[in-house]
């Protein structure tokens, strides 16, 4: 084993070792929200009840429908729910714009191909980040490079550190392959232990490591010119299974809240909900039984006067001794309760419910209707505050989650000439930075205040128009129209470019003037052909008169 390999495990082993504490924490989480990923500190066999600990269901609702609303609002499959664009899209050219266009049509297809397991990966990651703040997805090809692959890894799989910006740029992931597999994935530089188990016990797992750090950090065999370096290696043999070069980083780690000095996040979600929900499950225990006992309430009996086991389910028989004297009072009687408190516990129980709702921004997600008698103003500043309420959930989400999902993906594609020639880009693109725009609801928000304001604008130049028709100058209602079109996510080819507009209205002003030449000929024609019927009847010298005062030579 080399050094570079002793000191590589060493460091996995110490950055896994850091976060026990952290592990106890998500396995409390996990216990309360997301009982399915319960296993950060316990082992779960097949088949093991979920939730066997729990007495209500609505913690783990409220997560689930957080996780679900992530997909369904940044990344629906039935709405382009990005735009690959550039910083200076406004001043690109129509042919930049269809390029663009293009592409995004092409990477989200390439995308949202069933082989390429996305919708599997960022389901898991979109639970993963509502329950714990953070998920770790994995992007790539698949064996054959023939398309792009996405995986979502156990967070108690994985570890990583930032660098000095702030970027986790090197990341651990423990993994616990069968021989069969790896004799699949690394067929040359398995093992030799390993080579015998493919044939005895192809399925015996062992435990391997893999780690993508930067490559000024890792020397290994051969010094790599790439950014990064992606290695692979036999924790329990010790043994390097492969080394090689990247040119980023493939984890993605989106990170919802991190506090200074923790490279790790949290989920405003869950630590706001965690006492709620603890609350919750000792609440309805104490309902459950407070209505069993309603129901099936204990029992006092005489105990020489009753005679074998006492029945009190439905149509049950209690048999009681025949000489007992029933003025010494009754034989079996239930035991007076005071049950007041049950209707004040089902509201305490609701309004904790209420509670974990709002912890889980369930009441922020949607965005509240217009009344019918609002004006443009109120509707304005609905949007607005809904913006102001959305904002903290969204902004993270784009910024943390898509774009760098987007943004790796897209350089794939590229580099795997997925979009064409690098003859074919536009000039307009070439060396252009790529961003992409997300569509969202805080997004579509954003765009219905625009077309908001472009109304307003309308409405008040039409008022100002009355006063001074000069008014109507003040506002470019072309390049206004063109934002707002492009803002409500309007194609690119169903629009014309600028100097195509242009164009066209040079050639309507062209026509009109050609227009307004041939009546004025025609006029002038009708004038001397009127003129000349007239000579023929008129007095000589009248004529020239008429003609001078007509202004007809």
């Amino acid at each position: 084993m080399s050094s570079d390999l002793e000191q590589l495990i060493s460091k996995g082993e110490h950055l896994f070792g850091k976060r026990g504490s952290l592990m106890s924490l998500f396995q409390t989480i996990a216990d309360n929200f997301y009982p399915e990923r319960a296993d950060f500190t316990t082992v779960r066999n097949l088949g093991e009840e979920f939730a066997s600990n729990l007495y209500t269901s609505y913690p783990i609702l409220a997560r689930r429908d957080l996780g679900n609303a992530i997909g369904s609002m940044l990344r629906p499959s039935s709405k382009k729910w990005f735009h690959v664009q550039t910083a200076n899209y406004d001043r690109l050219d129509q042919a930049s714009k269809a390029w663009l266009e293009a592409a995004s049509n092409r990477m989200r297809r390439a995308m949202h191909d069933r082989k390429t397991q996305f919708a599997r990966a960022t389901k898991e990651g979109d639970h993963d980040f509502a329950a714990f703040g953070q998920a770790v997805l994995q992007v790539s090809t698949n064996m054959d490079a023939s398309g792009m692959l996405y995986r979502c890894w156990h967070l108690r799989d994985v570890a990583w550190v930032e660098n000095a910006d702030g970027i986790a740029d090197t990341v651990f992931r423990k993994w616990k392959p069968t021989a069969i597999e790896l004799k699949t994935l690394f067929p040359n530089t398995i093992h030799r232990d390993v080579a015998q188990c493919v044939a005895k016990e192809p399925y015996r797992e062992f435990n391997v490591q893999h780690c993508i750090l930067p490559s000024e950090s890792y020397v290994g065999e051969k010094k790599q010119k790439t950014p990064y370096v992606s290695v692979y290696y036999d924790v329990d043999h010790k043994h390097l299974l492969e080394e090689r070069g990247l040119l980023e980083q493939e984890y993605i780690i989106p990170r919802w809240s991190t506090v200074s000095g923790s490279q790790y996040a949290y989920s405003p979600a869950t630590v706001a909900a965690l006492p709620d929900s603890r609350l919750i499950q000792a609440m309805t225990r104490t309902l459950l039984e407070a209505g069993e006992k309603a129901v099936t309430p204990p029992m006092i009996a005489v105990e020489e006067a009753i005679r074998g086991d006492v029945a009190v389910y439905a149509g049950g028989i209690t048999y009681v001794d025949s000489v007992y004297d029933e003025r010494l009072g009754e034989v079996l009687r239930p035991i007076t309760q005071d049950q007041r408190g049950i209707p004040n516990g089902m509201n305490m129980q609701s309004e904790i419910r209420g509670m974990i709702a709002e912890a889980f921004f369930l009441n922020k997600l949607a965005l509240p209707p217009p009344g019918q008698d609002m004006t443009a103003f109120e509707v304005g500043q609905r949007v607005q505050e809904y913006i102001r309420q959305a904002l903290p959930l969204f902004e993270p989400m784009e910024s943390e989650y898509n774009h760098p999902l987007c943004d790796k993906t897209f350089d794939i594609m590229m580099r795997r000439g997925a979009f064409g020639s690098q003859f074919d880009i536009p000039a307009g693109l070439r060396g252009a930075e790529i961003e992409f725009l997300f569509e969202s609801p805080l997004h579509d928000a954003v765009e219905r205040e625009k077309g908001q304001r472009f109304l307003e604008a309308n409405s008040m130049l039409a008022q100002a128009v009355q006063l001074d028709p000069t008014a109507a100058d003040i506002l470019d209602s072309s390049t206004a129209l063109r934002d707002v079109l492009e803002g409500i996510g309007v194609p690119a080819k169903w629009t014309r470019s600028q100097e195509q507009v242009a164009s066209m209205a040079a050639k309507r002003m062209q026509d009109q003037r050609t227009a307004e030449t041939l009546a004025q000929m025609q006029a002038g024609a009708n004038v001397a052909k009127t003129l000349g019927e007239a000579g023929r009847i008129a007095p000589p010298g009248a004529l020239e008169g008429a003609a001078a005062a007509l202004g007809v030579g």
